[in-house]
């Protein structure tokens, strides 16, 4: 995973800036990767990172704060846009790109709010259960032969179209 930073301020401004900003934090972070000067915002703007509610009044508008989340073949896997004004949310950042690499690696996908899905599920025999917290799912490509020799413990959930395709396969079944 490789990360960078783009800055329409000049990098030296930007690194003064960080030095601010990381002696402010509670945890003690580091900033390893580089950042890209872009001050004549040709890169944010061929990219759509100009804050549209901003760029009418202002000489130099504000860029949006982007995240372009990148596979090893170069194709463009997610982009998170927050207004200037929002800041990004590392969190979330670093839960889609293990997201994107277990997809990438498995052929799964996360639910909504993985990993923290699926905390109490209702089992064939009726009974309730917390063992799925933080599964995944199956892809429909998998067909139920490779579930089965791959991932034996995988549930299928009962829903009310009684297809069989939301799969659930425990995550430390998917390592």
């Amino acid at each position: 995973c490789l990360v960078a930073t783009l800055s329409v301020d000049p990098v030296k401004s930007h690194e003064e800036w960080l030095h601010d900003v990381v002696a402010h934090c509670e945890n003690e972070i580091e900033i390893k990767f580089p950042i890209i000067g872009d001050a004549d915002r040709s890169i944010s703007t061929a990219y759509g990172m100009i804050d549209p509610g901003t760029s009418d009044d202002q000489d130099l508008p504000l860029t949006i704060r982007a995240v372009f989340i990148i596979n090893p073949e170069n194709k463009l896997m997610l982009t998170l846009n927050y207004p200037a004004c929002v800041g990004r949310n590392m969190d979330e950042i670093v839960r889609c790109v293990k997201a994107l690499q277990l997809s990438y690696e498995k052929s799964i996908a996360t639910p909504a709010n993985w990993p923290l899905n699926h905390a109490d599920i209702q089992l064939p025999d009726g009974s309730r259960t917390d063992e799925f917290k933080g599964s995944v799912f199956l892809l429909p490509t998998v067909s139920e032969e490779e579930a089965e020799t791959n991932y034996p413990g995988y549930h299928t959930c009962d829903v009310p179209s009684k297809i069989p395709y939301l799969r659930l396969v425990k995550a430390e079944e998917v390592k």
